[in-house]
């Protein structure tokens, strides 16, 4: 049993360690640099570096990196050893104030969406000191920003960190109109995160898991998770033995790993972190993703990150917990015992209200990908559609305010178990709502959207600027004001009754809400064709621009990067399920119908005196004439298929191409799914080149 408080960020730079290894000066000069965005002194720079590679090499590294998040969506580093050559025969260890503030990785072969042509290859890495350093295996990652030679912006975390000043500036502002002297206000983030662990042989086994992270083929299993017996179900040992080793490595890194259960699909799992700052929440996310993938196989697992790796069953999401916390700890999205009162809360709480509804397709694309395109909308996620859930207590106020009545706030009830040994639990006032995309739990909004595999470093940079936005609305109005609590009163009544379209609280799975939304005017972009190309609609190029968070050029190239990835990835499911059905499962059942005919043929022969002769091959003979015609049909798909990615190759517009592959194409996938599902249950499991369902879902 690890020994938790000494084995907590042992493999992290800490603020401790950094004020027990600097002098006085050069610590408080790096904490107005962290705190206050002052600039750093290089001889400071020079004083930090020192320090951190003496604790590295301590703590047993041999190189460092500058870790960084490229448009790829995953993480990049390039690895240097601290020897530099003695001016003899020796080496000694070095790490300078330049080596850790600045490195120069290749440019040219990450995607740009046209920023950089290939032959500019020149890029930087900046460090990010408000991001601690860490160790991983043996070496020191430096958390970086990363852009080019022009200065565009290359990376997720850049913009992610702008709109997290442009979020401090504006709620300041806010702030301030109240009296409320705080120093700065951050977003802070808890990602919950959905994964599936099957055993690594099954994994192996079949291409198109190793390829593309979802099975394209697969029949139903005869048991799913209709009978609800695995969510929050016991864990099995070989999965806890992984969880254990996993929290412990998570903790080493300071990441605060602390809920971790069965989810509600088979061979399906989550944890969630305790909130951090939305800058480190997204790299603890990313490094939270890796060491999944790696410890499971340490334990002959394979970790499935993918929205959607198995049809018929729930898919994973990453639900995005955001919530504003000033530097005093006071959190501004906490209703309090009176809501009806708090009128600094109810101003942040409209202000966000208005948000999502003004921004509604940003937040859309902050979660548009191939693979939730598969989860979105189909009764196991919320819908494209963007609504909040605000719960009964806070829509009465709100709708109270707008009304310009008085809102009573009810006494907190109880919930007697009716068991004189159960103890009465306060009840709290609202219900949770998990069918909403963006719903409000007690202190926060759970943005339940994102999808498992995607970094959240965009969805929380577009949510950060959209409310920034608003907020700097609210203080325009507030800081002019010449009656404050009228002004106060009126702007929240405004707010509400004019965006409260985008407030519903029932069940958004259900086909009455889609309805619904389309008479309230909300936008329902469905797929991830629909949602990329509004990424640089005039207004948002507008909004993110005037906060400094991403030019127009910028923009431009992160929608084409988008679409790109999203054209690729369809590409590469239907080239591996053309390579699959063409050289395994075509194969496959040619080779059991000849089988069939063969044992038909010899059946036949011996029953020829009997009357009915056909019957004692009824089984063989129908069967062989079946998987006949379906392997015909099997194979005219496949040869469509080829035909339709051939057109989409020479669709030189990259927004048209990906609407084609996404019709077009992803129907011609579903008829050939369909069509080799069929296969596999009628087919000998002895003759089935793929492990199947059972065996994935099952046979851990």
């Amino acid at each position: 049993m690890p020994n938790i408080p000494e084995l907590f960020a042992k493999n992290v730079f800490t603020n401790t360690l950094m004020r027990k290894a600097l002098p006085p000066d050069a610590y408080q000069a790096l904490r107005n640099t962290i705190t206050s965005g002052e600039k750093l002194d290089p001889a400071v720079a020079d004083t930090v570096a020192e320090a951190m590679k003496d604790w590295a090499i301590a703590r047993g590294a041999t190189h460092y990196t500058h870790w960084f998040q490229p448009m790829t969506g995953i993480t990049a580093e390039k690895h240097d050893s601290f020897i530099e050559p003695d001016g003899e025969d020796r080496v000694i260890m070095q790490f300078t104030g330049r080596n850790l503030i600045q490195g120069e990785p290749d440019a040219s072969s990450f995607p740009s969406g046209g920023l950089r042509a290939t032959f500019e290859a020149r890029g930087y890495t900046a460090w990010d000191p408000t991001s601690p350093a860490f160790i991983k295996e043996n070496t020191l990652c430096i958390p970086t920003a990363y852009y080019s030679y022009g200065g565009e912006v290359l990376d997720k975390k850049t913009p992610l960190l702008r709109s997290m000043e442009a979020l401090n500036k504006q709620a300041l502002r806010v702030l301030r109109c109240f009296g409320n002297e705080a120093k700065n206000v951050t977003a802070t983030v808890g990602a919950e995160q959905e994964y599936f662990l099957i055993d690594y042989a099954h994994y192996n086994a079949r291409d198109d898991l190793k390829i593309t992270g979802r099975t394209l083929f697969g029949a139903r299993p005869p048991k799913g998770q209709e009978l609800e017996d695995h969510y929050f179900g016991a864990i099995r040992p070989r999965v806890k033995a992984f969880m254990a080793e996993l929290d412990e490595e998570l903790w080493k890194l300071g990441i605060l790993s602390k809920t971790e259960h069965n989810e509600v699909a088979p061979a399906q799992h989550e944890i969630a972190p305790i909130f951090t700052t939305a800058n480190m929440a997204c790299d603890q996310n990313q490094l939270m993703m890796e060491l999944i993938k790696k410890i499971a196989v340490r334990h002959g697992m394979a970790a499935l990150l993918h929205e959607k790796p198995f049809a018929g069953v729930n898919g994973s999401g990453k639900h995005n917990n955001w919530s504003l916390q000033t530097n005093t700890g006071e959190n501004l999205l906490a209703p309090g015992k009176t809501p009806g009162q708090n009128f600094q809360f109810l101003i942040f709480l409209t202000a966000i209200i208005k948000a999502v509804d003004l921004y509604a397709d940003l937040l859309r694309v902050s979660v548009a990908t191939a693979g939730n395109d598969l989860r979105l909308g189909s009764g196991e996620a919320p819908p494209a559609v963007m609504s909040i859930f605000l719960g009964t207590q806070l829509t009465e106020v709100l709708e109270s305010i707008a009304a310009g009545k008085l809102y009573d706030t009810p006494k907190q009830d109880s919930l007697d178990g009716g068991a004189a040994v159960l103890p009465a639990l306060p009840r709290d006032t609202s219900d949770r709502n998990r069918t909403s995309p963006f719903a409000f739990t007690g202190n926060k909004f759970e943005f339940r959207a994102p999808g498992s595999a995607q970094s959240i470093s965009c969805t929380n940079m577009l949510l950060n600027t959209a409310v920034a936005e608003v907020l700097s609305q609210v203080a325009d109005r507030l800081e002019t004001a010449a009656d404050f609590t009228a002004e106060l009163n009126k702007l929240i009544a405004e707010t509400y009754n004019t965006h409260k379209r985008v407030v519903f609280n029932g069940n958004c799975y259900s086909g009455e809400w889609r309805a619904e939304a389309a008479a309230r005017g909300l936008p329902n972009r469905a797929t991830t064709p629909e949602a990329l190309p509004r990424y640089a609609d005039a207004k948002h190029v507008e909004l993110l621009s005037r906060h400094g968070v991403l030019t127009q050029a910028e923009i431009g190239s992160r929608t084409k990067v988008l679409l790109e990835n999203y054209i690729k990835v369809k590409r590469i499911e239907a080239e591996t399920m053309l390579h699959m059905a063409r050289r395994e499962i075509l194969p496959a059942a040619s080779a059991f119908s000849a089988e069939l005919a063969q044992a038909a043929l010899q059946k036949f022969e011996l029953s020829q005196a009997a009357k009915h002769a056909e019957l004692f091959i009824l089984y063989e003979g129908a069967l062989c004439e079946e998987i006949s015609k379906k392997t015909t049909a099997l194979y005219e798909q496949l040869t469509a298929l080829e035909d339709h990615l051939a057109c989409a190759a020479n669709i030189n517009c990259t927004e048209h191409a990906a609407q084609f592959i996404g019709t077009t194409v992803a129907e011609e996938m579903a008829r050939i799914r369909e069509n080799v599902d069929y296969l596999e249950s009628v087919i000998a499991a002895k003759a089935w080149p793929y492990p199947t369902y059972v065996d994935l879902l099952f046979r851990l």
